[in-house]
């Protein structure tokens, strides 16, 4: 089986994991402050707050921006469910922004309308959360003017981006959003195998986030309520979590992020590939918009129904060995979020794209022959 995506470890990265399981922390060490520092000297952020997965970055950063009860996240229904539920975490209320139909990330213009009807209706968003779907980044610039016209507050769920570039630098520098979502999965662009990261220019923001990830506890005296007792005395200042990334995963992080650069090329080398050998298929490939410099985690095309039907070429694919995949399937027809009132005809763009949309396999070690006999299936199977 050739899968949609893995991981790549290298020697550099085992001797990394190996000098902190003989070192005296593995956790709560200076392992984890080190992998901060590095991604926002990398990136150009001013403060990083690593955790345990995205999922957990999503939610201290929702809760580091007061939403909760009565208040309002809006999200795009192209994105794994967590960019949705994060806002179900902290009791707020949730909303789905169509899909651009070229690049398959939230319209701006979609976005722009609800806001317009919202605003008439006194419902607008507290936070919005785009989502770099596949590596691309969201067009910040027009989300930011948005947040700046309407008052919301804004997450870049960029957990497919790190290393995606916009002609102000890399996503994650801070420039018009809020807080930065960075994902460490396997199948990422580098991995600490589960692990994420909140990164922002406002120290506030950082560390509430921080304090957040470890139970709510503070050791800053003059946070504290009563007077520090000693180098042993915290107190807990509010509800937190156990969220904390371990020094084993920050080790790994760091020995990854070396790489990075060169994860991002051979990743865009291999989509250019694609694009040329997919030309005479009739499938829709992806773009990029001009400018931009995506990160690559996924290769998604969409295969129209006039084509073929996209599951007999999903199964097809499969028993011919080939790991394709599905992202995604609109979050609001899921179960739950029916539950809540959501039906189809609510994303129109994105149900259409979740009916078509099939994502091919994509990682740095991939050879040109297996690229090949990926294509030699799909063309089988479309037949």
């Amino acid at each position: 089986m050739i899968p949609y995506g893995r991981q790549d470890i290298t020697a550099a990265d085992i001797q990394a994991v190996q000098e902190v399981l003989a070192s005296d922390f593995l956790t709560q060490g200076p392992a984890v402050p080190a992998f901060e520092n590095a991604v926002c000297s990398k990136i150009g952020a001013a403060h990083a707050v690593a955790v345990n997965s995205a999922t957990s970055a999503l939610h201290v950063a929702c809760l580091a921006l007061e939403l909760g009860p009565g208040k309002r996240l809006w999200t795009t229904p192209n994105t794994f469910v967590a960019s949705a539920n994060c806002a179900r975490y902290c009791g707020a209320d949730v909303d789905f922004v169509d899909i651009d139909p070229s690049t398959w990330n939230m319209s701006v213009t979609d976005l722009e309308h609800r806001l317009m009807r919202a605003e008439i209706s006194g419902q607008l968003p507290s936070v919005v959360v785009p989502v770099d779907f596949s590596g691309q980044p969201v067009d910040g610039s027009a989300v930011g003017a948005l947040a700046r016209r309407y008052g919301f507050r804004t997450i870049d769920d960029a957990s497919h981006a790190i290393g995606a570039r916009t002609p102000d630098g890399y996503v994650g520098s801070g420039r018009w959003a809020d807080v930065t979502i960075f994902s460490f999965h396997p199948v990422k662009i580098i991995t600490t195998a589960e692990g994420g990261m909140a990164l922002t220019a406002d120290p506030d923001l950082a560390d509430r986030m921080a304090r957040l990830r470890t139970h709510g506890i503070t050791r800053d005296a003059s946070l504290m309520a009563q007077v520090s007792r000693g180098a042993w005395y915290y107190e807990q200042l509010e509800l937190g979590f156990n969220y904390r990334m371990t020094d084993l995963q920050a080790a790994l992080g760091l020995s990854q992020l070396e790489r990075l650069d060169d994860y991002v090329s051979k990743r865009s080398l291999l989509a250019a590939r694609y694009d040329a050998l997919l030309a005479e298929l009739g499938v829709i490939r992806p773009r990029v918009q001009h400018g931009l410099q995506s990160a690559w985690h996924l290769y998604v095309i969409r295969i129209p129904a006039a084509v073929a039907a996209r599951d007999e070429v999903f199964t097809r694919m499969r028993a011919a060995g080939i790991g394709v995949n599905v992202h995604y399937a609109p979050v609001h027809l899921q179960p739950y979020y029916r539950t809540l009132g959501f039906t189809p005809g609510w994303c129109p763009e994105a149900e259409q794209y979740g009916e078509e949309a099939l994502t091919l396999p994509l990682y740095p070690t991939m050879s040109e022959a297996q690229q090949d006999a990926v294509v030699a299936a799909l063309r089988s199977a479309l037949r």
